[in-house]
């Protein structure tokens, strides 16, 4: 089967699980890492700042990215001046 890896990273920081995730095939790699972005994403947007992103990737064996979710805080208007 093959193994997986997740990365996540947050501005600067940015992190790889060193144990693999072993998965049938991509289906359900892909399954998974939602269901566990699914679960990650409510603490990270509440902590999230303005023009900040927050990504997550699953990678292959040779660590090289197959899957990614993105969440991106953008300000899309300038705030009137003081």
């Amino acid at each position: 089967m093959p193994i997986f890896f997740f990365s996540v990273r947050h501005g600067e920081h940015a992190g790889v699980c060193d144990e693999g995730a072993e998965f049938p095939d991509r289906n359900a790699a892909w399954k998974e890492m939602t269901g566990v972005c699914g679960d990650m994403v409510a603490g990270v947007s509440r902590k999230l700042i303005e023009n900040a992103e927050w990504q997550m990737e699953l990678l292959d064996e040779s660590r090289k990215p197959v899957f990614r979710i993105r969440l991106v805080a953008e300000t899309l208007d300038q705030a009137p001046p003081d």
